[in-house]
């Protein structure tokens, strides 16, 4: 019988398997739409679509980096917990395509599921993905990837057992490098700068941000006594000072250094490398961050799995 594409259309939208698992099983039962579903409902793979509904904001953060420190990749995938994070078999399936994702250099999250899994010739990493959601029982999601290249040495750091991973290209290739990299990754983890120095915040973000201090300024002089209200002049420079240093909190370069608060980020690599433009960019991926998590204790996850 002829598998149309209607008919795995419907098979998808009572299931919510995938569409290759639905035309596979919808050819193996000869069009059959009853027994497609028992078939994937055996296989997991619809249970495993029920699942993906879930919200997923928990999950690790991996990175890999070439052994010449010349190329890196960098991958978040989740979990709906913090306890499957720390899985064995997740802990494998993340590592597995931070590797692919080196190795291919793929760039985008779609690509990536259609490349085969390593080891599994026979499979995509989207199958096996749907595969490790039925086993392991809980939605997973492979959220975002990245890909750094240098012509000087790449540094990474990794907080919190994959919580936050950093990747910085300095563009050095001197013995200390690595070390510095590392030093100035670690700083990125912990304070989450926006930039690497003031001159790569734009104009338009410089005068938004200089709007919204005024109003605040003009604000705060409204409510003194009108004997004590500043002048505008005065007003302006205030408003100059806050935004001098709302930017550099944001800029890395600008920031005290965390390991010596009586050094900038700038002045603690120029000190170690001769110069702190060798910083030349820094991707920062922390999991979960900007989803929503789910607000449920353990005690009442337990006691909703016993009642499926």
């Amino acid at each position: 019988m002829a598998i149309t594409a209607a008919m795995v259309k419907e098979l998808r939208e009572i299931t919510g398997a995938g569409m290759l698992d639905c035309k596979n099983v919808l050819v193996e039962v000869n069009g059959d739409i009853t027994k497609a579903i028992d078939v994937l409902r055996e296989k997991g793979l619809a249970k495993a679509a029920k699942k993906s509904g879930r919200i997923a904001a928990e999950g690790l953060v991996m990175q890999m980096v070439s052994a010449d420190n010349k190329t890196a990749a960098l991958i978040e995938v989740n979990s709906e917990t913090d306890f499957v994070a720390k899985n064995e078999k997740f802990v494998t399936f993340v590592k597995d395509l931070a590797k692919v994702v080196l190795d291919t250099q793929v760039r985008t999250v779609e690509a990536l599921k259609a490349l085969p899994y390593p080891g599994e010739a026979d499979k995509t990493v989207d199958q096996v993905l749907t595969e490790n959601i039925a086993t392991i029982g809980e939605n997973l999601s492979i959220r975002r990837i990245a890909i750094m290249g240098t012509t000087g040495t790449i540094a990474s750091y990794t907080h919190g057992g994959g919580k936050i991973v950093v990747l910085v290209d300095v563009d050095n290739t001197d013995t200390k490098a690595e070390e510095v990299g590392k030093n100035v990754a670690m700083q990125i983890a912990a304070l989450n700068p926006e930039y690497i120095s003031m001159s790569d915040v734009s104009d338009e973000t410089k005068s938004k941000e200089r709007e919204i201090l005024l109003v605040q300024a003009m604000n705060e002089n409204q409510e003194l006594p009108e004997g004590k209200r500043k002048p505008e002049k005065i007003i302006a420079g205030i408003v100059e000072g806050r935004l001098n240093k709302n930017l550099k909190s944001f800029c890395l370069l600008e920031q005290d250094y965390v390991k010596d608060p009586s050094l900038t980020v700038a002045k603690y690599v120029k000190e170690e490398l001769g110069s702190d433009k060798v910083i030349k960019s820094f991707i920062r991926f922390e999991t979960g961050e900007g989803l929503e998590k789910k607000d449920e204790n353990f005690a009442e996850e337990v006691a909703k799995q016993l009642q499926n």
